[in-house]
């Protein structure tokens, strides 16, 4: 099997297209490709696809490549336009498809453009470089723009969030790395900090759709007190130790809640297997150990799903010291099945 290609984040790319906007609106180049210098070192070429001057502006854009990474972002169009301004120093600006934070406990102040530190540190330095070149002040305007992004933005984690009318500008290498685990849990740790930040005293973190679904109406818990842990156990237990939160509630089905109340915190079914035999002894049930699914055994064996939900609830304690802990598992089609307390 090949390797996997990596690809470029929407930060790089809006600094490969603030690279070719300031030096078209500077030196009047219309580039076809720019070569930026990545914060790891790397320096990557990036195609244009679009150069226009005005006549005090210049945008450039660049399709984005994700690689075999599954980005909603995948192919998108990321739009920089700078202007020339009479203050000290870069500003940005969300333009169309990018969001405005409107909720503390993200990394940039609530009313600024959802372009993260590293992304504004890597234009800020394109500019930078480009005005000494070019014995210019570094004063511009850059507006950010992703054409199809408030879209693009609703399949994010970005409403939760509070980041309004679009995506998010990220990246802190600006690599893309296939089916990454960390932007994953990196958004998590997030969701925790905003919660944290709006005072929540009450998240929920659950494996799915479904159980997210049945635990928000049970609970009537706002949405960004929703967390998508998916199979990250660990992502949030981990993070929640050392920021933690008066009371969790993990909702997931009863296979994956079976894994994690035998020890598994990641609970992808590449990385985790359900152990019967102690699922077995769990039920005082022999027949389990001949099941050949988990759903098989809760259904030889309805009150395992309380049980189930019992020792999840005391997993998940031992790593929570300043946290309860509630569990709740949900079936397939949206029934609680158990739940502890």
């Amino acid at each position: 099997m090949s390797e996997l290609r990596r690809g470029w984040t929407t930060g790089a790319c809006a600094t490969a297209a603030t690279k070719a906007a300031v030096i078209a609106l500077w030196d009047g180049g219309k580039l076809d490709h720019v070569q930026i210098t990545l914060p790891r070192g790397e320096t990557p070429s990036f195609a244009l696809k679009a150069v226009v001057t005005g006549a005090d502006w210049a945008e450039a854009s660049v399709i984005k490549d994700a690689g075999d990474d599954p980005d909603v972002t995948h192919c998108a169009e990321i739009v920089v336009r700078v202007r020339q301004t009479d203050l000290d120093g870069v500003t940005f600006k969300a333009g169309a498809g990018v969001g405005t934070v409107t909720k503390p406990g993200l990394p940039i102040e609530v009313g600024e453009p959802a372009i993260n530190p590293v992304p504004r540190a890597m234009m800020e330095d394109v500019v930078v470089e480009e005005a000494v070149r070019l014995d210019r002040r570094p004063s511009v305007e850059i507006e950010v723009s992703v054409v199809g992004g408030e879209a693009l933005a609703a399949k994010t984690w970005n409403p939760r969030l509070g980041i309004k009318g679009g995506l998010s500008i990220l990246g802190t290498t600006g690599i893309v790395r296939p089916y990454s685990c960390a932007a994953w849990i990196a958004s998590i740790h997030r969701g925790i900090d905003v919660a944290r930040a709006d005072g929540l005293s009450h998240v929920a973190a659950c494996t799915g759709s479904t159980s997210e679904r049945v635990v928000q109406a049970e609970l009537g818990l706002p949405d960004h007190a929703m967390l998508d842990m998916g199979d990250f156990a660990g992502g949030v237990l981990k993070y929640l130790a050392k920021h933690p939160i008066a009371r969790l509630t993990i909702g997931g089905g009863f296979g994956k809640l079976t894994k994690f109340a035998q020890g598994a915190l990641d609970l992808h079914s590449s990385r985790s297997q359900v152990d019967f035999d102690a699922l077995s002894d769990m039920a005082q049930d022999g027949r389990i150990k001949s099941a050949n699914t988990a759903m098989e055994a809760v259904e030889l064996v309805p009150t395992l799903a309380t049980k189930v939900a019992d020792a999840a609830k005391v997993k998940a304690s031992e790593m929570l010291d300043q946290t309860q802990v509630d569990i709740l598992v949900i079936s397939r089609d949206g029934r609680i099945l158990g739940r502890a307390p």
